[in-house]
């Protein structure tokens, strides 16, 4: 540290909080430590009775904790992402769009490895809104040694980006409701207030609902309706379980769709079927998305919306964490289910 006349210390950085009292008014930390002098800040320093400082003198080989985080940031993150202005050298890293969130974990974790650096981020695939926060990052001391942040930036290059959210798109979306007493209006179609809102809420259309019969056949032109319209994802709801009466798997199979599996790690939602026809994904999901308010529907949309294929593996790794509490006021995503 240097003690410096007030006058001759801007550019450098305070070594210690310093105190400002307002008689009446405030009395709290006026310049907060690690701060950089600046020229406006003379007179108010000297009106505090500043007129020596005690500051940090940094040599070429090492870095403020501002510079240090901006340097991350850029290291870490898809150049489409936001950074904030550091504070208290603290940056945060928020997405300009809605998305879903990749993290390279195993590149993560290396950097957190890192001496006295540290990178905060959401779970891997966490659905994210415009604007929000995905991540924050900052050196745990004052100063760094620029060596170090180089070895970071060095890292990076080789393993790519670390942080990035992939758009979704807006798809163009046919269901198929099945159900004999749906379609001979037996119950109510829950389809709209339910599954059909966390379409539209997502800023997909929904082309075209056709309703039908527990038959293979219905089931199957329903499909094949569906796409001769022009529909980028189609979702059947109901027909899943062991019951003689649901034959939605072989409705779905008698249009020629490849079945990539059956069957899911996730409660509510065991009985998903995902299938591929052609290029559109076909999502056949259990009569539970209409009674719970968070099912595997909200953990695979998300992931086809972005553009991703969703594989076994896929499914099999969502058994961590696929089990949903069914809290009183829930909370989805920000729980525990899906991550």
């Amino acid at each position: 540290m240097k003690k410096l006349r007030v006058e001759d210390a801007v550019g450098t950085v305070l070594a210690h909080d310093m105190t400002r009292i307002i008689r009446g008014k405030f009395k709290g930390v006026g310049f907060k430590k690690g701060h950089i002098v600046q020229k406006k800040d003379v007179p108010e320093l000297l009106k505090i009775g500043k007129q020596y400082l005690y500051v940090l003198d940094l040599g070429e080989d090492q870095l403020h904790e501002d510079d240090a985080a901006k340097r991350i940031a850029k290291a870490i993150s898809d150049p489409k992402l936001k950074f904030s202005e550091p504070r208290e050298g603290k940056i945060n890293i928020s997405t300009p769009y809605a998305g879903l969130l990749k993290i390279n974990v195993d590149a993560l974790l290396q950097v957190n490895k890192m001496e006295s650096i540290i990178v905060a981020t959401l779970k891997n695939n966490f659905p994210c809104k415009k604007g929000e926060i995905v991540a924050a990052t900052r050196i745990i001391p004052l100063t760094i040694p620029t060596k170090n942040i180089e070895t970071l930036e060095l890292l990076t290059k080789g393993t790519g980006t670390l942080l990035s959210v992939k758009p979704y798109k807006s798809l163009k979306v046919g269901a198929v409701v099945t159900g004999s007493e749906v379609f001979n209006g037996l119950i109510t179609d829950d389809f709209g207030p339910s599954v059909g809102k966390k379409i539209t809420d997502a800023g997909c259309t929904l082309i075209k609902k056709i309703i039908v019969p527990d038959e293979e056949k219905a089931i199957s032109n329903a499909v094949l309706e569906l796409k001769k319209l022009g529909c980028e994802m189609i979702i059947t709801t109901g027909g899943l379980s062991v019951d003689p009466d649901d034959v939605t798997r072989q409705g779905v199979i008698r249009t020629g769709a490849n079945v990539t599996f059956y069957g899911s790690p996730v409660l509510p939602g065991a009985m998903l079927m995902v299938s591929q026809l052609f290029d559109i994904p076909i999502i056949s999901l259990p009569a539970c998305v209409f009674y719970y308010k968070q099912t595997v529907f909200d953990l695979i949309f998300p992931r086809v919306l972005a553009g991703e294929t969703i594989t076994e593996d896929d499914i099999a790794a969502m058994g961590h964490g696929g089990l949903c509490m069914n809290c009183k006021v829930c909370h989805y995503p920000v729980c525990s289910f899906g991550r």
